[in-house]
């Protein structure tokens, strides 16, 4: 769990840039998310031990992540051209795209401010944590292959 802690620490400085292009950018928060919850998925399924603050750290920059995610900036109109796994649902139905990501922060918030005390708490929120992100790959994202 100390690793986890270290490379949270590692990634915030990488995505602490301005935004420089908008497709890179967003993947970049994408996969400094998807190395977060990764982590945070090892303790969920026993392969690393559930430490209360570490824990807490990496649910904390999992909120710092989704803070960071401006949709106005990192989606603007005509970046859905290029690499990327973007949808273009995520044009057509802009509302609805930051109301799945809104209820996502909030559900990060609520995580962090209840700081799991073991890993049954954990799970719970990880469970609430991953729908919201499976809510938003299957409608906003395409599959790759």
């Amino acid at each position: 769990m100390r690793k986890l802690v270290i490379a949270i620490s590692m990634l915030g400085l990488v995505g602490s840039a301005a935004f420089a292009d908008p497709i890179l950018d967003r993947q970049a928060l994408m996969k400094e998310r998807g190395k977060i919850a990764g982590g945070l998925s090892k303790v969920v399924n026993g392969q690393e031990p559930f430490e209360a603050a570490a824990v807490l750290t990496a649910l904390q920059a999992l909120q710092a992540n989704a803070e960071k995610l401006d949709i106005d900036a990192l989606f603007p109109a005509g970046s859905d051209a290029g690499d990327t796994t973007a949808a273009p649902k995520i044009w057509e139905d802009m509302a609805g795209f930051k109301a799945v990501h809104a209820k996502y922060l909030a559900d990060v918030k609520a995580a962090v401010a209840a700081a799991p005390a073991d890993v049954d708490a954990l799970k719970a929120q990880f469970d609430t944590l991953g729908s919201d992100c499976g809510t938003c790959h299957q409608t906003y994202r395409i599959k790759k292959g």
